[in-house]
């Protein structure tokens, strides 16, 4: 199992005010990370939910409002089964739930693809920063290091929201989004000192050698990653305090006809806990 190792972002400022004005399908829709973020991760029985999506970077987001041409599946999953998210076109919140059901809610976002266009700068920055050695590797193969690139991207973000009491019986579940982050312990029973173990897959099989980061958002500077084993699994440690965010990001040379030349999923996961 690979171990958790610290790491701090090397973005500068000048490379996010870039990213930010990079504008998509009408949108200021760039190569940031994108995560759900619900008004409450512990709601009472009954209690409506709002979800806000954010992008932005170290968990300081712009607010994504709903956009069904962006919106490929907006679901959450309880004890009763699969559900939609319920919103208006162009709200800010995304979406609504309700915590009818005691149990952990995993709610699941998953878009439709977007086209960026990055200048050569912004593309090696991206792909160093996130971990793409296989793509640096491939570019340099290629003698593409120096050329820009045009990236055709997918979000999919997940969060888990506790209604009741935790048990270790409760458990993230898989959406079958393209690229996905699974929880394979239930984030609310950790203790101090306990680390949470995660999956990530790809086209629903363990992706291998893929860069996973998590960070809070009261400290988001101070940032754990590692890179998944074969059967794609990391280990995580994780204070049980403020809100989580999980993330890794998948990048394959794209297929004819989708009017770009690699295609990226980005995966998050967010949960959160009450002081």
């Amino acid at each position: 199992m690979t171990s958790g190792t610290r790491t701090r972002s090397r973005l500068t400022s000048a490379t996010l005010v870039a990213l930010s004005l990079i504008v998509v399908a009408g949108q200021s829709l760039s190569a940031h990370d994108m995560w759900i973020e619900p008004g409450k991760f512990l709601p009472e029985a009954g209690e409506i939910i709002a979800l806000r999506l954010r992008v932005g970077q170290g968990m300081l987001g712009d607010p994504l409002p709903r956009d069904s041409r962006l919106v490929r599946e907006f679901i959450v999953e309880d004890g009763e089964g699969r559900k939609p998210v319920v919103g208006r076109d162009g709200s800010d919140p995304a979406g609504f739930i309700r915590a009818a059901v005691p149990g952990l809610l995993v709610v699941g976002y998953h878009s439709t693809p977007s086209v960026v266009d990055l200048t050569p700068e912004l593309f090696n920055q991206y792909v160093r920063e996130e971990g793409l050695d296989a793509v640096a590797a491939l570019r340099a193969t290629r003698h593409t290091s120096d050329a820009g690139g045009r990236d055709s991207f997918t979000r999919c973000a997940k969060s888990l929201l506790l209604n009741g009491a935790p048990s270790d019986a409760q458990r993230d579940r898989t959406l079958g989004m393209p690229l996905e982050l699974v929880a394979e312990k239930n984030p609310y029973m950790l203790k101090a000192g306990q680390q949470l173990p995660v999956r990530l897959t790809y086209e629903q099989r363990p992706l291998a050698g893929a860069l996973v980061v998590a960070m809070n958002k009261r400290h988001p500077d101070d940032k754990v990653s590692a890179r998944t084993d074969s059967n794609g699994r990391v280990q995580l440690p994780i204070s049980t305090d403020g809100t989580w965010l999980i993330k890794a990001v998948h990048m394959i040379p794209a297929q004819p006809g989708t009017g770009a030349e690699w295609s990226s999923y980005w995966a998050s996961l967010t949960f959160g806990y009450a002081r």
